[in-house]
């Protein structure tokens, strides 16, 4: 929110106002994971993708002959103008991710296609809360995955209160929330949150802090005032592809500090294309490419500490098969994964592919999800945090020993 920022941290008594530049609430900490012992200084961060992003669009199967006629005119294409950067032979990337693609080539990425939670009612609140507390339902905790990932680690290797992870926003993300203290890194001069983004952090601070949510009340009023003269174009154009730079920029240079935190967690908005979506070009391509400038602000600005970086970009749900009547999308379930990183063994799509005839589609509307996510994410935890599948199974995504560890994802 343009010149406001507030963030709760653990202790409701430690909170701020932040009116210019951004703030790091938290003291030091450097947690010494037992990789390092063997050369490594591993970073994982988790970018949660808000409003349900539109897989088929963003990595298309241009190889399933059903799919153009499903996508309709935001299909992706092989030839032609924009045409999608070619993968696999099977799939292809929105041509707005030309980082993405060199890190693909570089095996610095990676895809897992047909994927989602276990969530499958299409409420983007209720989906967003079971994508990052990683339980099997809705309003099971206030506590994210991510947190208790941190909570799990040795306590040699939570150092200073095991203040290792970082979380970005004006809130701290769910997925980061919980037991383990964190700092939370809140930068300033941003687009306007959308209203509801808004609603639902004042509601939040009426619960526990009345005298932080008059303040930030106070600001979303002012913010209002100069929103008036400035119009759509807060929220359009470069401006969102320069915000998304800017929040990954300045996280990434946290991590990258040597007494600086190892596990991060950001969020963008705006994923939510009912209308006028877009496909190569326009608002989807938009934000696919401010997502790639993230990807690559943080390849940039981690420099040598890249080499042992893991980064997840996930999202609540996906969006129908076929476009609807206004040249967008619905609410779905199969979507994308975006795996990057110098300690990934990347350069691969990974995917059981389901096919896209009406009846392989999830209820005749939907790319039907064959790959758990959060096997996703405990392979990724596993290999890049050191985390046992009994602990993972357990704690961190309870009730779910059943849904294996994905192998192989990083180096």
């Amino acid at each position: 929110m343009a010149g406001l920022s507030a963030h709760l941290v653990r202790n409701p008594s430690r909170r701020a106002i932040v009116t210019a530049g951004g703030a790091l609430f938290a003291s030091a900490f450097a947690p010494k994971f037992a990789h390092a012992a063997g050369g490594r200084d591993p970073r994982f961060v988790v970018i949660i993708l808000r409003g349900a992003l539109d897989g088929l669009s963003a990595v298309a199967p241009l190889g399933d002959p059903d799919y153009a006629g499903l996508h309709g005119s935001i299909a992706l294409a092989k030839d032609g103008p924009n045409p999608a950067l070619p993968l696999d032979g099977f799939f292809g990337l929105n041509p707005s991710m030309t980082t993405f693609a060199r890190l693909f080539g570089q095996k610095q990425a990676a895809i897992v296609h047909a994927v989602t939670t276990g969530y499958r009612d299409r409420s983007h609140f209720d989906g967003q809360d079971v994508l990052e507390s990683g339980q099997p339902a809705p309003g099971l905790t206030a506590s994210g995955w991510l947190n208790r990932a941190i909570e799990a680690l040795p306590r040699g290797e939570r150092v200073n209160g095991g203040r290792s992870g970082l979380g970005v926003g004006a809130a701290t993300p769910l997925v980061l929330r919980g037991a383990a203290p964190v700092a939370g890194w809140a930068p300033t001069g941003l687009a306007r949150a959308g209203d509801d983004v808004a609603e639902r952090l004042l509601d939040l601070y009426r619960h526990s802090d009345p005298a932080l949510a008059d303040a930030l009340a106070q600001g979303l009023d002012i913010e209002k005032i100069v929103a008036r003269d400035m119009g759509a174009r807060q929220a359009t154009g470069g401006n969102v592809v320069q915000n998304m730079r800017q929040i990954a920029r300045g996280a990434a240079k946290l991590l990258a500090a040597d007494d600086g935190p190892r596990i991060g967690a950001l969020a963008y908005d705006g994923w939510d294309t009912h209308i006028n979506e877009g496909g190569a070009t326009g608002r989807l391509a938009l934000l696919l490419g401010g997502l790639d400038g993230a990807f690559e602000e943080f390849e940039k600005e981690l420099g040598p500490k890249w080499k042992d970086t893991t980064i997840v970009a996930v999202t609540e749900f996906g969006r129908t098969a076929r476009i609807n009547g206004t040249t967008g999308t619905d609410h779905g379930t199969g979507t994308v994964a975006f795996l990057a990183g110098g300690a990934l063994n990347g350069g691969r799509v990974t995917a059981d592919w389901p096919g896209l005839k009406e009846q392989q589609l999830y209820e005749k509307r939907d790319l039907r999800p064959t790959t758990d996510l959060r096997a996703v994410l405990k392979g990724l935890l596993a290999d890049q945090l050191g985390l046992s599948a009994s602990v993972l199974g357990d704690k961190v995504f309870p009730e779910t020993a059943s849904i294996a560890p994905l192998k192989g994802l990083v180096g």
